[in-house]
């Protein structure tokens, strides 16, 4: 089985999924599996429902029509039959969404964010399988909060791979298409959790990994992985082949086309992955295989923008030793604050987080109470894989440079610009 996915550039409206439909007839769609993500900027329209919900209850109705209108407007210029299934199926979902809105007890942010935003993907492929249907490429829908198993942790749920794994292997059959959601799962009462932001991705790596896939093919707006990002660099360049390890490095240092949990069941599997263009199908993109070389060999820059860098110094000078930093180390799980660099000295520590979950003033009082603590807040950071000097002058020109690590293959800079 091949499994697919298409993220929200590639429905984000009836061209785009028009689109899909010519994509999947040029490649083949027998035996394959299409993991979809939520249409166009849906996952922040509902975050913007989510928001009001709690803060703004008088824009809450608001918010919640705009998302169903962008929905009904792709649907009328897909579906000439204006008494289509999918206007009831549509209109359902949106009831269920209200439902919960008016009925919920829970104060807890995380949960009610989980069991509103996963809603993107299920309309989208709701919308998507009707699509298909009806254009005589037949299609399972199912629903993966049926497959996935997760625990608690809503907003970045951890996935129970045992009973995931049974749930998949005994509901998909060979020599089908399937299409089911991206990001989304379900804890043990079976309510709706999230995978992290981008984890439609990881959904497409689950899936294939549950399924012994061929091989997961994600498709972008763009022709494969780059050696940039072109909103910041110019002159990008398409690495035409890279290995596992390479692109778990350029993951973890945060590139935004592959997710970063997306790799790892891949290659303990060895399934390739296939980063291609769903606007040229028919080109190669770029393959993710076990011991490829890059090619071509040249620098590759990631770049993660608002981050925070701290300095973190004891109150009475003393060395900052492991059992500070254990400490520190602690106090960052707590606030789930991911730590991207690191750099310490005697009497100080330095670290450029990044605060996805809008916890730095919990994280800053606590450290205040032990440590010193400085702080810059809008900072970049850039790292350069496989750098030369022509590359790191090219990122630190006309910036004020903060911190910089430097190993054998890798530099890391922090700049205020």
């Amino acid at each position: 089985m091949r499994v697919f996915k298409f993220g929200g550039a590639s429905i984000k409206d009836a061209t785009a999924v028009r689109n899909v439909l010519h994509v999947l007839k040029t490649i083949g769609f027998t035996n394959s599996m299409i993991i979809a993500s939520a249409m166009g900027k849906t996952t922040n329209a509902l975050e913007d429902v989510v928001n009001n919900y709690f803060d703004k209850p008088e824009n809450l109705d608001e918010s919640l029509q705009l998302v169903k209108r962008y929905h009904f407007d792709i649907i009328k210029e897909l579906f000439e039959d204006k008494n289509h299934l999918v206007y009831s199926k549509t209109e359902l979902l949106f009831n269920e969404m209200s439902f919960f809105l008016s009925n919920n007890k829970s104060p807890n942010y995380n949960f009610v964010y989980d069991q509103i935003v996963s809603y993107g993907e299920v309309l989208s492929t709701t919308i998507l399988s009707l699509y298909m249907n009806e254009h005589a490429v037949d299609n399972v829908w199912i629903d993966a909060r049926n497959l996935i198993k997760t625990d608690t942790t809503y907003r970045d749920a951890v996935v129970d791979w045992s009973k995931t794994a049974t749930a998949i292997q005994s509901q998909i059959q060979s020599h089908k298409l399937y299409i089911t959601q991206g990001f989304i799962g379900s804890d043990p009462n079976h309510f709706s959790v999230t995978l992290g932001r981008e984890g439609s991705d990881y959904s497409a790596a689950i899936f294939a990994y549950c399924l012994d896939a061929e091989s997961v093919t994600i498709w972008k707006d763009v022709s494969g992985v780059l050696n940039a990002d072109p909103r910041y660099f110019e002159d990008t360049i398409l690495l035409d082949q890279i290995s596992y390890h390479e692109a778990i490095e350029m993951a973890f240092y945060g590139a935004s086309v592959i997710h970063p949990k997306t790799l790892q069941p891949l290659r303990n599997k060895e399934i390739p992955l296939y980063v291609k263009s769903f606007i040229h199908p028919e080109l190669s993109g770029t393959s993710v295989t076990k011991g490829a070389d890059l090619i071509p060999y040249v620098p590759c820059f990631i770049v993660k923008k608002k981050q925070l860098l701290l300095s973190v110094a004891s109150k009475d000078f003393s060395f900052i030793m492991e059992s500070h930093i254990s400490d520190i180390f602690k106090i960052f799980d707590e606030n789930h604050i991911k730590v991207n660099v690191i750099q310490n000295s005697a009497i100080s520590f330095s670290v450029c987080v990044e605060d996805k979950f809008n916890n730095f003033e919990s994280l800053k009082d606590e450290l205040s109470k032990k440590f010193n603590v400085t702080f810059n807040e809008e900072v970049s950071l850039y790292t350069i894989r496989h750098f030369t000097e022509e590359a790191l002058e090219r990122v630190v020109k006309d910036k004020t440079v903060l911190l910089k690590q430097v190993n054998r293959d890798t530099v890391q800079i922090v700049t205020k610009e």
